[in-house]
């Protein structure tokens, strides 16, 4: 749907359940069950959730598009996955080059960069994208995304600056204004998520 809105890319969170299969989901619980994903079988989520996809048929459906698949993988959750499970598995089902792998958590990211695949580093709301630009493009990612809040009037231009020498792009994240959509586009941003596609486009579109 989102391509057929006009989106350039989808964004799929990557998680795993008890048998290691890999499915697409934002949270580590889905809305009827307080047991974990990954606690469940596949057959136990598809079951109680028919809707939920595997990664991989998730990603056949976005063709066209290129796709960030956000590996989640916080320790604050309860699946929490040390020896980065869900990232190898991507790297051992490479997709082509349609796909690049982001992660808040630095070490996951990291496994997909060092196996040769486009990588990108989604950093938090306290974190200066100026000062870590080198770092990230250190690390192989192409792609910086910090929250769109980062990005003001005075900060935003040396953020894109620092970003550009580093030889990375900056992508917010999550951001469904259409006027503060047109401000960062026009500030020079590389790409901007969403949650209301046709909302981007329209505004886009227009300025």
């Amino acid at each position: 749907m989102a391509g057929e809105l006009g989106a350039d890319a989808v964004e799929l969170d990557a998680r795993r359940t008890a048998d290691n299969v890999l499915i697409v989901h934002h949270d580590d619980t889905v809305e009827g069950s307080d047991r974990p994903i990954v606690a469940m079988t596949r057959k136990t989520l598809s079951d109680l959730v028919p809707w939920v996809p595997d990664l991989a048929e998730a990603i056949d459906a976005c063709t066209g598009m290129w796709i960030d698949v956000e590996v989640k993988n916080d320790p604050r959750e309860a699946d929490w996955d040390p020896d980065d499970t869900v990232t190898k598995a991507i790297v051992a089902d490479h997709r082509g080059d349609d796909i690049v792998v982001t992660s808040f958590n630095p070490e996951s990211v990291a496994v997909a960069s060092r196996a040769g695949l486009r990588t990108g580093w989604l950093i938090g709301r306290g974190i200066d994208p100026a000062a870590v630009a080198q770092e990230a493009a250190a690390g192989g990612h192409e792609l910086l995304l910090p929250h769109h809040s980062t990005m003001s009037d005075d900060h935003g231009p040396h953020i894109l600056e620092a970003a550009g020498l580093a030889g990375v792009e900056i992508v917010v994240w999550t951001l469904d204004d259409p006027v503060e959509m047109i401000r960062l586009a026009s500030l020079g941003v590389g790409g901007i998520a969403t949650n209301a596609p046709d909302i981007a486009v329209s505004a886009l579109n227009a300025r």
